[in-house]
């Protein structure tokens, strides 16, 4: 445990450490876009980069030969994805299916740092003398809002750009003012604003979705995490927690690879989902 606890915390404030980002400042109002969650910001660029590196990768060894295990798992990954988009984007797809086999990957991998043990980054902190310096540390991008809500928003660019490459910035418009209700003049306003709030309502549901499931097996960890702190080898019952511990955090973790797969996928067919919507017309 790092130096900003104290050495026996009850379980609120152990949870309540381990929630914590690493910020830039300390966070005093419920909405402050200056403040800067630094590991969020780390972890998503360094699983970003490692993403680039394995399809770099990927690229690179092909060979028409026999297949390695590597390439025939990016094949298949490939070749899902563009089945997925081929049957929901009906356009050119050059720019589309690369994209949601990036972000499948970016997420799941993002996704994955949850498997790591809960204590363990802080542990490594207060080794190495940094506790001071990082009095919390969060290892998930996707447990934290900001982060999810990010990528979000950069899928909400790529549905402007589309209604706008496609329809033209006048037939984007159009459609803003003229669906659900129809061109009349007298509709207009409220066309618009349906429409915006549908371009909200995507945006913040699709990051808000990832957040959901990803905090909560995050607090579950934490919660097993609990479980096994109240274990010792002596006469009693106590060594329960021990066996409660390894058996709730080995199951729990199984079934987390569905979940964190699982979600990866749904945030790739949501973002095809939507850039499809951007190609058609009302």
């Amino acid at each position: 445990m790092v130096a900003s606890v104290r050495m026996n915390p009850d379980p609120s404030e152990y949870i309540q450490h381990h929630l914590q980002n690493f910020a830039s400042k300390q966070q005093t109002s419920i909405l402050d876009f200056s403040i800067i969650n630094i590991d969020t910001l780390f972890w998503s660029i360094f699983m970003g980069l490692i993403t680039i590196v394995i399809l770099a990768l990927a690229a690179c060894t092909v060979t028409p030969d026999v297949p390695s295990r590597f390439q025939c798992a990016i094949e298949m990954l490939v070749e899902m994805v563009e089945n997925q988009s081929k049957a929901i984007v009906y356009g050119n797809r050059r720019f589309i299916a690369p994209l949601a086999l990036t972000l499948f990957l970016w997420v799941a991998l993002m996704n994955s740092l949850d498997f790591i043990p809960v204590d363990l980054p802080g542990s490594l902190i207060h080794w190495i003398g940094l506790s001071n310096i990082i009095p919390h540390h969060r290892l998930v991008p996707t447990a934290d809002l900001n982060g999810t809500l990010g990528i979000a928003l950069g899928v909400l660019v790529l549905m402007l750009y589309y209604n706008v490459k496609i329809k033209g910035f006048k037939g984007f418009v159009r459609e803003l003012i003229s669906a659900p209700f129809g061109p009349n003049p007298l509709l207009w306003l409220p066309n618009l604003l349906l429409n915006i709030i549908e371009l909200l309502a995507k945006t913040v549901s699709l990051g808000m979705r990832l957040f959901g499931n990803m905090y909560a097996g995050e607090l579950l960890f934490l919660l097993i995490a609990l479980l096994g702190s109240i274990w010792g080898f002596g006469a009693d019952t106590t060594v329960l927690g021990f066996i409660g511990h390894v058996l709730a955090g080995s199951i729990w973790a199984i079934f987390h690879i569905l979940i964190v797969l699982l979600q990866a996928f749904i945030f790739m067919m949501l973002t095809l989902v939507y850039l499809g919507q951007a190609h058609e017309s009302h």
